[in-house]
């Protein structure tokens, strides 16, 4: 599949901002199944200064100064992505879970050292005994680690309601937990935890869903969004992603745009600026797939 996708962020201030420094994770990553073939971005105010780089998960990044006085600032990112599906996954034949932590904690390849990274907490991904408590029937001794992995998934999508404006990112898995309801942030956060409590390396991923409209209804411009879900490391096979939001195994519908620990390493726009008082938010993200 190939996509064009259109991302625009729409910040308005109520008082003039002075100067503000930003940094974006905007750029489709490429992967061995995705190409990123074009990627453009349109900035208003201008920024005086912007550099482009690669952040420690390989990410490509922007960083951005505006020094020109504002009360609204527009970022607008346009990509041509080409995605491939992924292999088809045996999860029965993939090895037991119980094994994983054992193996990566005896290890002294550097691959499996960057893999271990992803088996610990990070700042939004942490919990108490609940998670890993949530995660145990779906692993009992001995189970093939993608076949746990793909239960629990299931478990979560039956479990719990997609619901927005009850979180925000900085809603505590234990809460999410605890309510049952969120949104694929807070879903994807909730199984990083659950695995990483059970020692099996998962990382969050950040990107974008091919959506449909409902049937009889045209499609609405905008009316897509950034989405989220994880990746969960198998040995033997590499890195496999699940999407606990919609129950599957993301395929050439799934755009990605960064993985890291969890949503505070990708955050689409980051940024600290001076002045502006209070500000709203306005977000329009298109999907559309293309013929080439």
């Amino acid at each position: 599949m190939i996509f064009e996708v259109s991302h625009r962020t729409t910040f308005s201030y109520s008082q003039s901002v002075s100067i503000s420094h930003h940094l974006l994770h905007l750029s489709p990553r490429v992967s061995p199944h995705q190409t990123c073939r074009r990627h453009s971005l349109m900035i208003e105010p201008p920024p005086t200064i912007m550099k482009k780089a690669t952040d420690y998960f390989g990410n490509p990044t922007t960083y951005l100064t505006i020094e020109e006085p504002h009360d609204e600032l527009s970022i607008v990112a346009r990509s041509n992505v080409e995605v491939t599906a992924p292999p088809a996954r045996m999860p029965a034949e993939t090895p037991a879970w119980d094994g994983i932590a054992t193996m990566l904690r005896e290890a002294r390849e550097r691959e499996l050292l960057d893999v271990y990274q992803f088996a610990f907490d990070s700042p939004f991904t942490q919990s108490g005994n609940g998670a890993a408590a949530y995660a145990a029937p779906s692993f009992p001794e001995g189970r093939p680690v993608l076949e746990g992995a793909i239960d629990l998934m299931h478990r979560i999508h039956a479990d719990f309601k997609y619901e927005g404006g009850v979180t925000d990112v900085y809603t505590p898995v234990d809460k999410v937990l605890a309510e049952r309801r969120g949104v694929c942030q807070d879903f994807a956060h909730l199984q990083i935890s659950c695995l990483r409590g059970l020692g099996i390396p998962t990382r969050y991923v950040s990107g974008y869903l091919l959506t449909h409209p409902p049937e009889g209804k045209e499609r609405m411009v905008g009316a897509d969004a950034s989405h989220a879900w994880l990746s969960v490391w198998v040995p033997g096979t590499g890195w496999v992603d699940l999407d606990p939001t919609n129950d599957l195994l993301p395929s050439e519908q799934h755009v990605t745009v960064a993985w890291g620990r969890d949503y505070g390493d990708v955050s689409p726009i980051n940024g600290l600026v001076l002045g502006g008082g209070k500000h709203e938010v306005e977000v329009a993200v298109d999907v559309v797939p293309v013929n080439g």
